[in-house]
């Protein structure tokens, strides 16, 4: 991996800061980066001796994303034609229970190399991914596998270490090799894995959280509790999927006659240390408690409208103050799985579900809804809320001071001619710039649409593989 260099990277067009509201744009065109740190944004700034001058004249400068949900294990099972038009459950039975038991050691490696190279050409730089293929007996260490092929790229990477002591009951026929923990043997190995890879303090590249796969379903109610007691004094954060679908709804209402939120706060899953993937279906009580409680989302609109589980009230709980985020989710449910058709959709989606609700008048307010969302919405979900949702003080804005994780983009397509703001680019133009340089930690790890050192054809070629060997399986 290169090493951090002191960079001037000048003449850039616009850049967004990753803030929120009036403090999105900087009118910088300038920025200094030096021991992986951005040291000064201004115009005009002239080259210190041993400083390498980046040329972004006519480009767009945007923090490094950071993706706060993500399954890379699934990047080997992109549009599985027996489950493309499934809903949330069905899907599951489908495609991920069907195929995780083919994914030993070589399989998983490549599977998140693949995805982790998708992420950084969309201007990912940081990743939190939720791995929940644990079992006794497994064979391998899925936390090395991962860190290691983060780590070989350059990038930011939290592991969300996922798993199960009980199982669905579209599982109860699995294999014995795919069979769930003990809450004993899950947390004994969160406890390692934690000493030997978390990070604490400003600008970690390396992070752990403890990510039951889903709290309803995959840890006993009587271990919710003393799960996530063990995990805080380990000094981590929690992450699970919540109310995705109604199903949720039916099974706790059912059984426990609440909420899924009320749920969570029940057996003390809520809190500024606690982000849920999804909370598609969620009632305004529920979001004032997630808001009122610092509980966070990741957003994961284009999986929830692939499965149709729906639309997640994302913009509600970002008036009402929760921390809100973006999230991929797993390639297997979101066949794109990068990070700039993620915002595009946000900004689109929201909009769409806004104006569906308008009504003619006299009945109702007639035409409304364009302004449901915005594109520096969006762009501050993707960075500043990812960082905070995760915890990683030091990163997510472009500030002196903060972490050198930045993006610059080259506009040189038909399709961004035209553009009265650039900055919007990114979001509104519905397809990805050029990435002509990719920042992590003051590092470049990708340039001109390439990452250094990797063979793509290579790849491509371990990916047919790979798929083949799983539709025969």
């Amino acid at each position: 991996m290169a090493h951090a260099e002191a960079l001037l990277l000048r003449g850039a067009a616009a850049l967004v800061t990753g803030a929120a509201g009036a403090a999105a744009r900087h009118d910088a065109t300038d920025v200094r980066l030096a021991d992986g740190v951005v040291v000064e944004l201004g115009r005009g700034l002239q080259p210190q001796p041993g400083e390498r001058v980046l040329d972004a004249t006519d480009c767009v400068v945007t923090p490094g994303w950071v993706n706060t949900h993500h399954h890379l294990f699934q990047s080997l099972l992109k549009g599985v034609p027996a489950a493309i038009d499934l809903t949330l459950m069905p899907w599951l039975q489908a495609v991920p229970y069907r195929h995780r038991g083919a994914f030993d050691e070589a399989t998983l490696r490549l599977a998140a190399r693949i995805g982790l190279v998708e992420l950084l050409l969309s201007g990912c730089t940081t990743v939190a991914d939720h791995h929940y293929l644990y079992h006794p007996g497994v064979g391998h260490d899925a936390a090395e596998i991962l860190f290691d092929e983060a780590a070989r790229l350059g990038l930011r990477f939290m592991l969300l270490r996922g798993g199960a002591t009980q199982v669905r009951q579209v599982e109860a026929d699995s294999p014995p090799h795919l069979r769930p923990e003990t809450l004993d043997g899950m947390l004994a190995d969160l406890e390692r894995t934690v000493q030997r890879f978390h990070q604490p303090g400003a600008r970690p590249m390396r992070r752990v959280a403890f990510a039951p796969t889903t709290i309803n379903v995959s840890l006993r109610t009587d271990e919710l509790k003393p799960a996530a007691c063990a995990a805080r004094a380990l000094g981590v954060r929690l992450h699970s999927h919540l109310a995705e679908t109604v199903s949720t709804i039916e099974q706790l209402r059912e059984v426990h006659g609440m909420t899924p939120v009320q749920f969570a706060g029940e057996h003390e899953w809520l809190g500024p240390d606690v982000w849920f993937a999804h909370l598609v279906h969620v009632t305004p009580d529920e979001q004032r408690l997630l808001a009122a409680t610092g509980t966070g989302i990741a957003h994961c609109p284009q999986s929830n409208a692939r499965l149709g589980s729906g639309v997640a009230p994302a913009p509600v709980l970002a008036r009402l103050g929760a921390p809100v985020s973006i999230g991929v989710d797993g390639a297997a449910s979101n066949e794109a799985a990068d990070m700039l058709s993620e915002l595009h959709f946000a900004w689109l989606v929201h909009r769409a579900h806004a104006g569906s609700r308008s009504r003619a008048r006299p009945e109702g307010d007639g035409e409304a809804g364009a302004d449901a969302v915005t594109a520096n919405d969006v762009m501050h979900w993707a960075s500043a809320g990812g960082a905070r949702v995760l915890g990683f003080d030091g990163v997510g804005t472009l500030a002196a001071g903060q972490a050198a994780d930045l993006a610059v983009w080259s506009l040189d397509d038909a399709r961004f001619f035209g553009l009265h703001d650039p900055g919007l680019a990114p979001v509104v133009s519905g397809a990805r710039p050029t990435l002509k340089w990719l920042l992590c930690a003051g590092r470049v790890v990708a340039q001109d649409d390439r990452v250094p050192g990797l063979d793509l054809a290579q790849l491509r070629a371990d990916a047919r593989a790979a798929v083949r060997r799983l539709m025969e399986g």
